[in-house]
């Protein structure tokens, strides 16, 4: 005889490969930070009001929330078999209403700001609807327990603290269905390949010639705090653009995003990675100390705010880069050229004007990017901004030959002037590929895998190592 008993789904964790509240948490952060935080201090004590609170403050596109598919493929063999199908949520119901309904589910149960609708309460609701023993629950949580000892049948999502092992030898039968994340994908939201950046903090040393063991150590220390702290913002940065990052042709793969890894688990590992960060910072004193926080509240500021707002937006990414030189003279100990913060800025200047014209020229559509404040008609102001970084940086350059630090350190004059063409041209071909869209949207990871690119660079630091005598003092 078959089976008639109606399906009911949990959603967060089940259905959903996310949580609704998590995301209603960090969306309402990336919109109303402060509202956000006075809804959380407000109903800490009552999950069912907190729910309704963010649902209201940051309401979520429900299309756009990644599904587990094994679930997803026994809702619609249940539908095709004539069953009902039901989705019973602690998540609000202004939330998981319109889930359902573009899921096509028969019916929806959910929290309605007075009542939480998890364990107990959700047992309670379910047996007063069909009876206990007359309907198939599948959960992901231990707080289901009491809803699968409630049910006909158990289905059993991931490991549910053990859930499956407690229900085996009832009168409820179990199927368990595999469910997940993995270590790899938590540290590809860390984005390692990005930490390369932090070799930024090398380049007080070099323009010192200083090239001790000590002060390289102390680097390579601050080249670790750099990149937790950046690895740090940069899950900050993706919990926060979640909706974003779904509308976009790649960054929807992201772990966040595609619900590969648990918004929780990323929780987790900021805290873990934003205290490694601060711990080696203190460690190697109050002026880099100084210089990571800094780069942390500017770069949480730039993932909350800023970095929404055409031109400042730019300009912040490029003080992030200029933060990286700052914080490796206080590591190092080596007193940074003035002109070489200087000429930094507007390099990263141009870099930052790259991106986004090499996003710009990706898009599919005339719209304005998800998230940025920029659209295909503002790639011509781009373009002219990231001209005149280029040629600020190149007369900066030209002006810090003529300096005091300059004539001490750089002999040959001459041989420094023409490491100029090699910078000027590495620039000119970041500029020319981000405007025709033959790169990667980020400048920095694409110009280490170029090879013409990398070639310009250390032509550069050849013709500046001439330029020191450095040659001769390493090869005798």
């Amino acid at each position: 005889m078959p089976d008639t008993r109606p399906l009911v789904l949990d959603v967060d964790g089940t259905f959903l490969r996310t949580d609704m509240l998590m995301e209603c948490f960090w969306a309402g952060l990336g919109r109303a930070p402060l509202a956000t935080l006075r809804a959380v201090f407000a109903h800490m004590r009552d999950r069912a009001a907190l729910k309704a609170a963010l649902a209201r403050i940051a309401p979520l596109r429900v299309d756009l929330l990644p599904v587990n598919a094994q679930v997803a493929e026994l809702a619609e063999g249940a539908r095709g078999e004539g069953r009902e199908v039901i989705l019973a949520s602690a998540s609000d119901i202004s939330l998981v209403g319109p889930l359902a309904d573009h899921a096509g589910m028969d019916g929806v149960l959910a929290s309605d700001g007075v009542t939480n609708l998890r364990g107990e309460a959700k047992a309670s609701a379910l047996t007063d609807i069909f009876g206990k023993g007359e309907f198939i629950y599948a959960g992901d949580s231990r707080t289901d327990l009491p809803v699968w000892q409630a049910s006909g049948h158990a289905i059993v999502v991931g490991h549910a603290g053990g859930a499956a092992r407690k229900l085996a030898g009832g009168r409820v039968g179990v199927t368990e269905l595999a469910h997940g994340w993995r270590w790899v994908d938590l540290a590809r939201a860390m984005r390692p390949h990005q930490w390369v950046k932090n070799a930024l903090l090398i380049l007080p040393m070099l323009a010192a010639q200083d090239f001790g063991l000590a002060p390289l150590l102390l680097v390579l220390l601050g080249i670790v705090a750099f990149s937790a702290a950046a690895s740090c913002i940069y899950i900050v940065n993706d919990l926060l653009d979640l909706e974003a990052d779904r509308l976009h042709p790649t960054k929807c793969r992201r772990p966040f995003a595609s619900g590969k890894v648990p918004i929780a688990a990323g929780m987790v590992a900021c805290g873990v990675l934003g205290l490694l960060a601060l711990g080696i910072g203190a460690a190697l004193g109050w002026k880099f100390l100084g210089v990571v926080v800094l780069y942390m509240i500017l770069s949480l500021a730039y993932s909350l705010r800023l970095k929404r707002l055409r031109w400042v937006d730019i300009a912040t990414l490029a003080a992030l880069y200029t933060l990286r030189v700052v914080a490796g003279a206080a590591a190092s100990q080596v007193d940074a050229s003035v002109f070489m913060l200087v000429f930094i800025f507007p390099v990263f200047l141009t870099l930052g004007c790259v991106k986004r014209l090499t996003e710009l020229t990706l898009a599919k559509t005339d719209e304005r990017l998800p998230g940025r404040g920029y659209g295909r008609l503002d790639r011509g102001d781009l373009l002219n901004v990231a001209s005149l970084g280029m040629a600020g940086a190149m007369v900066i350059f030209f002006m810090y030959s003529f300096s005091d630090q300059a004539r001490a350190l750089y002999p040959n004059q001459w041989l420094l002037w023409m490491a100029e063409i090699p910078i000027g041209a590495w620039l000119f071909r970041m500029i020319r590929l981000g405007y025709f869209g033959q790169q990667d949207y980020d400048p920095i990871v694409f110009a280490l895998r170029d090879k013409r690119g990398i070639g310009l660079l250390l032509i550069t630091l050849a013709l500046m190592f001439f330029a020191a005598g450095l040659w001769p003092r390493f090869f005798g």
